[in-house]
């Protein structure tokens, strides 16, 4: 009898166990007929609206790709601009069902703010902006220069790490957004700026002369940027995760925008399990099971979401660097779909 009690118990246990702890997320979003998206204020190649309104940019992508594969609709999305500041307490609150918004993974932000990162959107650094007048050919040469920085953010302790580790002097001057911090550097009222390399960059094409502007060559930090979801839902942490997965998956196996529907076609095993022709795998998400079809015809591989948006394809003109996928000399990677 205790054989057969400890028995049900193992089988209970295993039931619960291969249940999600909460499944609520996917079901708001289809029940709101949208998604709700958190970006920037508004950063070129990551989160900015056109001149017509309508959002675009890498970080943007991510969350067209997730309406992809839930509606096979990219554009069924509520963008919501955030501060640095407000961005954790929107997603916290449930104002928004996902955070996409160049935001450095961190271990405390992964384990004090209810929420985890999904993966890597972009491998970043922080680097410094000066002025060529300055003739500043090195941050080492920037020992008691005022630094003009953005609050909540990790910049700030990678500021003072590095000069504490250089044994330098400076002073901060500190400003609630992007475009504060940006306008301070461009009136003088600081001798650079730091952030983001990818940021800098895309900051230095709002000033008034780009060109007179340079970023140095010193990258101090490590800053992955990554969507995020709260805590809890483990099947909406999935879906985020294999949507951004998906669109990596798809670059190494040389899906495109373009040949989507006839590589569809294929009868290579990875391909016909990616667009599901083989097995379920799109439905042991809560997708369907073209998920992976829908994401790439409606926003691409991440090559391509990463050319158009940051790469030779935009004015920023980053070289993918550790954004190359892992087997052509970068770090991007990701699980197999099987």
């Amino acid at each position: 009898m205790k054989r057969v009690s400890l028995a049900l118990s193992f089988a209970v246990a295993a039931g619960l166990a291969a249940q999600p702890v909460s499944a609520q997320t996917l079901k708001a979003v289809k029940d709101r007929g949208q998604l709700s998206c958190g970006v920037s204020q508004g950063l070129p190649g990551f989160s900015s609206p056109d001149d017509k309104g309508n959002w675009t940019c890498i970080d943007v992508d991510i969350c067209r790709a997730i309406a992809a594969a839930i509606f096979d609709d990219p554009t069924k999305i509520k963008f919501v601009p955030l501060s640095a500041k407000d961005r954790f307490t929107a997603l916290q609150s449930g104002e928004i069902d996902v955070l996409s918004r160049n935001t450095t993974w961190t271990l405390s932000r992964d384990t004090t703010l209810g929420a985890n990162f999904t993966g890597v959107t972009y491998y970043d650094g922080q680097g410094f902006l000066v002025k060529k007048s300055l003739k500043v050919n090195s941050a080492l040469e920037l020992s008691s220069a005022s630094v003009c920085v953005q609050t909540g953010t990790t910049t700030e302790q990678n500021l003072a790490d590095y000069f504490k580790g250089n044994n330098m002097k400076y002073e901060v001057i500190a400003f609630t957004t992007a475009d504060e911090t940006v306008k301070a550097y461009e009136a003088g009222r600081c001798d650079v700026f730091t952030s983001d390399v990818s940021q800098l960059y895309a900051e230095r094409l709002k000033l008034a002369n780009p060109a007179d502007h340079v970023v140095l060559p010193e990258v101090i930090s490590k800053e992955p940027l990554g969507p995020m979801v709260r805590h809890g839902d483990d099947q909406w942490f999935d879906i985020v995760k294999w949507v951004l997965f998906a669109m990596v998956d798809a670059e190494e196996l040389g899906v495109t925008q373009k040949n989507a529907d006839e590589m569809a076609k294929s009868d290579k095993p990875d391909l016909k399990r990616a667009f599901g022709t083989d097995g379920n795998l799109g439905e042991q998400l809560g997708l369907t099971k073209d998920w992976f079809g829908r994401i790439i015809k409606a926003v691409g591989n991440y090559g391509e979401a990463y050319d158009r948006n940051v790469g030779a394809g935009s004015k920023l003109q980053i070289a993918r660097g550790l954004n190359q996928l892992w087997n052509k000399g970068g770090i991007q990677y990701a699980p197999p779909i099987r």
